[in-house]
């Protein structure tokens, strides 16, 4: 093996062994997470939503 060869076996073996010591989360943790991700991001459209038709329907006023 040459050097490069062999820095990148040492990278692939020091990455397995640092995704063993990964604390992966549980499915319903995964659950949980991914429909607060999904909640906030409704809650923001909808908020932004209004204040664009707010917005659009206060300019119309002065057009």
């Amino acid at each position: 093996m040459n050097v490069q060869e062999n820095r990148l076996v040492s990278y692939v073996l020091a990455s397995k062994a640092e995704l063993k010591k990964v604390n992966w989360p549980t499915k319903k943790e995964t659950t949980k997470h991914t429909l607060i991700v999904i909640g906030i991001s409704l809650f923001v459209a909808l908020f932004l939503g209004v204040l664009d038709y707010a917005f659009t329907k206060i300019l119309a006023l002065f057009l």
